[in-house]
């Protein structure tokens, strides 16, 4: 039997269309993994209240129901990524929005903009936990901005001009230029010029600068980014704390229980997040302190959960909530000689999303509808 001869450029041709259908049938499963991370999510966590209200339950699958502002925070933020996907629906982001507002922080037998960083609910009642977490905060205002662009809705640029607002007047340090960790840490608090590292995210304070107009934003960026980079080079590690003292110059981690837990001054629960908020950040000095970071964790053999500053492992076991942030940077920032990260983080995706850990479980979905490919 002859066998037909090809021309080179006919092999060119279907070289070319095998490639390009591999490219869709790859691109087509990555977005079916990522929606069905973003179901899951919605299953596990989304909690509806009321006829009007949903709320993230950050205690599934126990005999306590627990919302937390920053949880709110995460569930609407995670909302309208998944709309930008084209699954996020507005009244899903509206009953969360909700909630928020029917749990803000009262001050001085008035109600503000933030919310109360922890509800608990007994006997079908809500137990609240006065003060506000400035992490929370931030995630709502941002969620807010976004919502009001996919949706056109000037109820929620509204209310996020109200938040920011907010945010700068109980929850921002005039004398050191940097947010405090919440509203309880006030001028006279012993906590003033403390600073929680992941509360660093340029992104958002540029979009807040653009919002509102108001250059402390830009002042607020360019100093927690400094302070930030100035602890970052104070280890050959790069690494950063999970809180810091802060002054008008420079930043010291903080020391062993000096806030929560004997991690404070470790890359631990709060700093993993420091490499997502860094991530898209074109900032240079954003982008030194994730080098310097990502150089690190590429040469571990196993990226454990937490760190010393000095680079020894704080565990034996690895934790989503420190990989997905990472492959979250790795994922905006490929070819810097750390793209070995993105294979060897990839693991979160191959296996279910955490049904009883809602850190996990957010910093997870947020990654999975952040990236174009996992």
């Amino acid at each position: 039997m002859k066998r037909l001869k090809l021309l080179p450029w006919a092999f060119i041709g279907i070289i070319t269309i095998f490639a390009a259908i591999m490219a869709y049938v790859r691109f087509d499963n990555s977005r079916q993994l990522r929606h069905r991370f973003y179901l899951q999510w919605r299953r596990d966590y989304v909690v509806k209240y009321k006829n009007d209200e949903s709320f993230i339950n950050t205690t599934p699958r126990t005999h306590k129901t627990m919302a937390l502002s920053e949880g709110q925070g995460y569930g609407m933020y995670i909302n309208v990524l998944a709309a930008k996907n084209g699954w996020g629906k507005e009244n899903d982001f509206e009953r969360l929005n909700n909630f928020y507002l029917a749990h803000r922080e009262r001050i001085a037998g008035a109600t503000t903009d933030l919310m109360s960083w922890r509800m608990i609910k007994k006997q079908g009642k809500w137990k609240v936990d006065k003060n506000s977490a400035t992490d929370g905060d931030l995630f709502i205002a941002e969620a807010l901005l976004k919502a009001s662009k996919i949706w056109y809705n000037d109820q929620y640029t509204d209310e996020a001009h109200a938040l920011i607002n907010d945010i700068l007047r109980y929850e921002y340090n005039p004398q050191t230029n940097t947010l405090t960790v919440g509203n309880w840490a006030n001028s006279k608090s012993k906590f003033y010029n403390l600073m929680r590292t992941s509360d660093v995210m340029p992104e958002f304070f540029d979009d807040f600068y653009q919002e509102t107009g108001d250059r402390r934003w830009l002042l607020i960026k360019k100093t927690m980014l400094k302070r930030l980079n100035q602890l970052s080079h104070q280890h050959k590690s790069g690494l950063v704390p999970d809180f810091a003292w802060v002054s008008k110059s420079n930043a010291k981690p903080v020391k062993a229980n000096a806030v929560a837990t004997k991690y404070d001054g470790d890359f631990s629960a709060n700093a993993c997040r420091v490499p997502m908020m860094l991530a898209q950040s074109n900032d240079p000095l954003a982008k030194n302190t994730l080098k310097r970071m990502m150089k690190f964790f590429s040469k571990q053999s196993t990226l454990t959960a937490g760190f010393t500053l000095e680079g020894k492992p704080l565990n034996k076991y690895q934790s989503a909530s420190f990989s997905a942030p990472i492959f979250n940077a790795v994922s905006f920032n490929s070819n810097q000689g750390f793209d070995n990260l993105f294979m060897s983080q990839q693991y979160i995706f191959a296996r279910p999303l955490p049904a009883k850990n809602y850190y996990d479980a957010a910093l997870t979905t947020m990654t999975a509808l952040e990236v174009e490919k996992i």
